[in-house]
C-alpha cells in the first residue's frame, strides 16, 4: 500500500483531508475509519476523486478508479484524532491534533515537504526524464529553484488574505451606489452538479455586495440524475426571486446548454459561470465599477485562481495581462470571470456546437473580435475549482477538446484573413503553435554591428547561412572602429565567400541606434532583422517564425527568444518597469523549466523586445525614424518599441525563432564614471519620452506581479504596494 496526505485544513469544527492511495493492484480498494482518543469510530464524510497522475506513475497506465479521496470529519480543539487507511490487508494510521497540523504547516515543514517531493516517486521519476532530456545541469537547476522557492515570496493564501477587501470596505460596496447599475445576468448551464457545489456556487452570489443581477440555470442532465439540481434550485427561487432555473429534458452538449441558459436572461451583461466554481463576494462590484468607468467598452475579463474540491483552499492564481491577442491564439488566458455586454454577444454569435471542448475559446474569438472596447480587471474576480494535487491528468483522453482548440483559433485566422498553415500543439496541451503563411520570398537585410571580434562574427554569420531554412538574405556588416587585423582580414575572406554579405563603414564615435541606423539605410530588403554579432542561430526556421508575425498588418516588430550558452533564458520578452525602467522576463530560467502559466513558450504582444535580435518592416523602420540617437547606448530598442506601438503597431515575442546569445562580448560593462553618467543621461531620456507606462505599469504586465523579479512572482507586499504601478523618480 501507498498513500499520501496532500492537504490537511482546519475549517471552524472540521477536519478535511485530500490524498491518495493505491494498493499493489489497480482493483485494490483502500477502506477509511477516523477514530477519537478514546479509539471511538467518528462519522465522516468520504468523496472518492479521480487522480488518473497517480495511475500512470505507478501503474503505467491509466484506469477508471478513484484512487484520490478528500475526507472530512467534525473536530474539536485540544483533541487527537486518527484517520486509519486499510488496503491490502496493511493499515496506516495517521494522527491529526491542532499542534501537529500547525508544525505541519511551519515555514520549516514546507521546505521538508519541497525536499520530500523531490524525493517520492512521482518526482523522482519526473526528475530523470527531465534529466535524460535536458541533462545534469539543467536538472540540478530546476531542483534548485524548486528547493529555493524562486516562485513566490508569499504563499498564495497569505497574499490574497492580505489583499481581499476586508469587512468595512464589503460594507462600502454594499451602500454604494453607482450611475449606472447594470442588471447582470449570471448564466449557469448545469449537468449533473453535485448538490454541495451548486449550493455553494449559488451562495456565493447571494453574499455579492453588488445586488442587481440575475441567476440564469439550464439544467442539461438526464432524466431522473436532475432531480437534485432542480432541487436545489427551486430551494434558491423561493428564497429569491433572482433565482432562474430551467429543466432541458437531456443534455444539448456544453454549447446548447449554455445558449439555453443565455435565451433565459434579461440582463444587459451577460456573465459566464461554471456550475461548480464560485465568486468572491466584491466580483460583481468589480464588474460594475469597471462597466461605469469604461462605458466605451463591451467585453470585460478578470483574473481568477483554483479553488479545491472542499473549497478550503486557494492557490494557482493567474495574473493576466490587458488585452494581448496574440496570447490568446497561443491559450485561452482570458478564461473567467468574462462579462460581454448583450449587445456585443448578439453580434458575435452564441456558443457552437461544433467547438464543444473548446466553445468558450471559439466564443471568446469572436466576442474579441467584435469588441468595441476590452477591459482588464486585474484583481481575482473568480474562483475554479479543481483537485490541488493533480495538475493536467491524462490530457491525452481530452485531445477532442485540443483539437477543438485548434479548430476555434484556426477559425480566428480565416475569419481576420490571415493565412496559416496550421496551428499545432505548443509546449503542452492547450497551448497553441501557428505556422503562418509566408507571402512570396521577401529579402530580408541581416543588419550586424561589429568591432573587432571576427571569431563570433563569424559564427553567427555561418550559423545562419549554414543551418537557417530560409534563405532570401543580405547581411549588413557595419564595422564600427575595429583595431585588429585580424578583423578586416576576415572582412575580405568572408565577402568574397560569401556575396550576400557586406561591409559598411561607420567613422564616428560609439552610437548604437546611429550605427543601427546607417547600416539600415544601406538595407535592400522589405525586412530588417537586427542582429548582435555574439548570436547563433538554434532553430533553422528562425526568419519564418518571424516573418510569419512581421508580415502581419497589425504587427511592427518581432522578437526571438533568447538563450545563454548554459540554454538559460536571457529573453522572453521585455516588461516596462522591470528594475526601473525595463528588463526581460524570466532570466535564468532553464529553457526546458515550465514558465508562469508557460508564458516564456507563448507567441504574445509585449510592449518590447530586444534588438539583440529584432526584425521589423524597413517602411515602419522609416516611418518611425529608426533608433533614437539620443539614446546612443540604452533602451535604444525599447524606445523604439515604444515608437512603434504609438503608431497603433503591435509587438510580438515569437518563442519558437530560437538562437544562443553569448551577450556583451564585444562592449565592456558601465563600470566607469563616464559610462555610469551616460546610463544615467539615458534613463532621465526614456522617462522624459515615456512617462505614462512608467507611471501607471506595463500594460502586458499584471500590478499584482514583482517588478523586482523576472520571473512574475507575486508583488511584495513589504516594498510594492498593491495597485499601485512603479513610479520612477528621475530628475530631469
Amino acid at each position: 500500500m501507498k498513500y499520501k496526505i496532500d492537504v490537511v485544513r482546519i475549517r471552524e469544527n472540521s477536519i478535511t483531508l485530500n490524498g491518495w492511495v493505491i494498493g499493489k493492484k489497480p482493483e485494490s480498494r483502500a477502506a477509511f475509519r477516523v477514530l477519537d482518543e478514546g479509539k471511538k469510530p467518528v462519522k465522516f464524510r468520504h468523496v472518492s476523486t479521480r487522480r488518473d497522475d497517480v495511475s500512470q506513475i505507478y501503474y503505467k497506465k491509466v484506469y477508471d478508479r478513484d484512487f484520490g479521496f478528500d475526507i472530512q470529519f467534525p473536530y474539536e480543539r485540544g483533541r487527537s484524532y486518527w484517520l486509519l487507511i486499510k488496503c491490502d490487508g496493511k493499515v496506516a494510521r495517521i494522527k491529526y491534533n491542532e499542534k501537529l497540523i500547525e508544525k505541519r504547516s511551519s515555514v520549516a515543514h514546507k521546505r521538508l515537504e519541497k525536499i520530500h517531493d523531490l524525493m517520492n516517486m512521482e518526482t523522482v521519476r519526473v526528475a530523470v526524464e527531465f534529466g535524460k532530456k535536458h541533462g545534469l545541469k539543467a536538472l540540478f537547476l530546476k531542483s534548485k529553484h524548486k528547493l529555493q522557492g524562486l516562485d513566490n515570496d508569499y504563499d498564495y493564501k497569505e497574499w490574497y488574505d492580505l489583499t481581499k477587501p476586508d469587512e468595512e470596505e464589503l460594507r462600502r460596496q454594499r451602500q454604494e451606489k453607482f450611475p449606472c447599475s447594470p442588471l447582470f445576468s449570471i448564466v449557469i448551464p448545469a449537468y449533473k452538479t453535485p448538490e454541495k457545489y451548486l449550493r455553494e456556487m449559488m451562495d456565493s452570489i447571494l453574499a455579492q455586495t453588488y445586488g442587481n443581477w440575475e441567476v440564469c440555470v439550464a439544467d442539461g442532465s438526464p432524466k431522473g440524475e436532475g432531480d437534485r439540481v432542480r432541487r436545489v434550485m427551486e430551494w434558491y427561487a423561493k428564497q429569491d426571486s433572482r433565482f432562474r432555473y430551467v429543466n432541458l429534458g437531456g443534455n444539448r452538449g456544453i454549447a446548447g446548454n449554455t445558449n439555453a441558459a443565455i435565451e433565459m436572461a434579461g440582463g444587459e451583461y451577460i456573465i459566464l459561470a461554471d456550475h461548480d466554481d464560485t465568486l468572491p463576494e466584491h466580483a460583481l462590484y468589480e464588474v460594475a465599477a469597471a462597466v461605469n468607468a469604461h462605458p466605451e467598452c463591451d467585453l470585460f475579463y478578470s483574473d481568477e485562481d483554483k479553488l479545491d474540491m472542499d473549497g478550503g483552499a486557494l492557490f494557482d492564481p493567474h495574473f493576466k495581462p490587458d488585452f494581448n491577442p496574440d496570447l490568446l491564439t497561443s491559450v485561452n488566458y482570458i478564461c473567467h470571470l468574462l462579462t460581454v455586454k448583450r449587445e456585443l454577444l448578439e453580434r458575435a454569435g452564441g456558443f457552437k456546437q461544433e467547438f464543444d471542448g473548446a466553445q468558450d475559446y471559439d466564443f471568446i474569438f469572436r466576442c474579441t473580435e467584435a469588441a468595441k472596447g476590452i477591459w482588464h480587471i486585474p484583481k481575482v474576480l473568480y474562483h475554479w475549482r479543481c483537485h490541488q494535487g493533480s495538475t493536467a491528468s491524462n490530457p491525452e483522453s481530452k485531445l477532442y477538446a485540443f483539437e477543438a482548440g485548434s479548430r476555434a483559433i484556426m477559425a480566428h485566422y480565416e475569419r481576420c484573413g490571415i493565412d496559416v498553415q496550421k496551428v499545432e500543439k505548443g509546449v503542452d496541451y492547450g497551448i497553441y503553435h501557428t505556422f503562418f503563411k509566408i507571402k512570396g520570398e521577401p529579402l530580408v537585410s541581416v543588419i550586424i554591428p561589429n568591432k573587432d571580434h571576427a571569431k563570433d562574427l563569424d559564427l553567427c554569420v555561418r550559423s545562419i547561412l549554414k543551418r537557417a531554412s530560409y534563405k532570401n538574405l543580405e547581411f549588413v556588416i557595419v564595422e564600427n572602429n575595429s583595431t585588429e587585423q585580424e578583423t578586416f582580414s576576415y572582412y575580405k575572406a568572408i565577402q568574397e565567400e560569401f556575396p550576400q554579405v557586406r561591409i559598411v563603414t561607420w567613422e564616428r564615435e560609439f552610437n548604437y541606434s546611429a550605427i543601427n541606423n546607417f547600416g539600415a539605410s544601406f538595407a535592400e530588403g522589405e525586412y530588417l532583422l537586427f542582429l548582435n554579432n555574439d548570436t547563433e542561430i538554434i532553430e533553422p526556421r528562425l526568419f519564418e517564425e518571424l516573418l510569419g508575425f512581421c508580415q502581419r498588418e497589425d504587427v511592427g516588430a518581432v522578437g526571438a527568444r533568447l538563450l545563454y550558452q548554459d540554454d538559460t533564458i536571457q529573453h522572453a520578452g521585455v516588461v516596462v518597469g522591470f528594475g526601473g525602467i525595463a528588463g526581460h522576463t524570466f532570466i535564468g530560467l532553464h529553457q526546458a523549466e515550465n514558465s508562469y502559466f508557460h508564458r516564456a513558450m507563448c507567441a504574445q504582444d509585449y510592449s518590447a523586445v530586444t534588438a539583440a535580435c529584432m526584425m521589423t518592416k524597413k517602411s515602419v523602420f522609416e516611418k518611425a525614424g529608426g533608433f533614437t540617437e539620443e539614446l546612443a547606448v540604452a533602451f535604444n530598442d525599447i524606445d523604439y518599441c515604444m515608437k512603434i506601438r504609438s503608431m497603433g503597431l503591435l509587438v510580438v515575442y515569437a518563442p519558437y525563432a530560437l538562437m544562443y546569445h553569448y551577450e556583451s562580448k564585444s562592449r565592456g560593462l558601465e563600470d566607469t564614471p563616464e559610462k555610469v553618467a551616460r546610463f544615467n543621461r539615458e534613463i532621465a531620456v526614456f522617462a522624459r519620452r515615456w512617462p505614462d507606462i512608467l507611471a501607471n505599469g506595463d500594460p502586458y504586465y499584471n500590478p499584482n506581479l514583482t517588478l523586482r523579479k523576472s520571473n512574475f512572482a507575486l508583488r511584495d507586499l513589504l516594498k510594492e504596494k498593491i495597485g499601485e504601478p512603479y513610479k520612477l523618480e528621475v530628475k530631469l
